[in-house]
């Protein structure tokens, strides 16, 4: 009996299979030329009296919670700002978007999940980490429908549903460690 390699370990994916060229890509950074020509308008670092921050307009990202399977974790690539950790799919916010918005296109170009117009979820409400001159807002959802979910961009190594009670067992980003008592609250509330 063969058993698959432990993706909290291994940062491999089912769509990247040990070895696979797919895989080995995601651990290089990116050419420069690649990064400039898919930059958004709210790409860029924050300094701020509390530190740098990404997103020139704020951050956002999506926490996806499906009853049966858990919550949506992705595992950043290494060369990501706080690579290999796992989190939520999320990124800066444009310019001229809501948190939500934000939250809702990241995770879609990110995970496929869930539809551009926010279609397959609902929203349970929001956690916003407030620094000085800038905010990073975690967007809480419930799947209406089971979603399926691929790695669809280079920002990510695998994407996982896991279960409420193991999600610190993983190597969380640290942001999103902090806040994960809240969050599991309002999914258990």
């Amino acid at each position: 009996m063969s058993s698959s390699p432990d993706p909290r370990t291994t940062g491999l994916s089912s769509a990247s299979p040990a070895g696979g060229p797919a895989e080995s890509l995601r651990h290089q950074k990116p050419p420069l030329e690649v990064l400039r020509r898919n930059r958004r308008s709210g790409d860029g670092w924050v300094d701020t009296p509390d530190g740098r921050y990404w997103g020139r307009y704020g951050a956002a990202g999506l926490l996806i919670h499906d009853p049966q399977r858990g919550v949506l974790l992705q595992h950043r690539v290494p060369w990501s700002a706080q690579g290999g950790t796992w989190g939520v799919p999320g990124g800066a916010i444009d310019a001229n978007e809501t948190p939500l918005e934000g939250a809702i296109r990241e995770c879609h170009e990110e995970a496929g999940v869930p539809d551009p117009d926010g279609g397959g979820i609902e929203i349970l409400d929001t956690h916003v980490l407030q620094k000085t001159g800038w905010s990073y807002t975690t967007v809480i959802a419930r799947a209406t429908r089971h979603l399926e979910e691929y790695v669809a961009d280079i920002e990510s190594v695998a994407l996982e549903w896991v279960p409420l009670e193991k999600v610190a067992d993983y190597p969380l980003h640290p942001g999103f460690g902090a806040a994960w008592p809240q969050l599991r609250a309002v999914l258990e509330g």
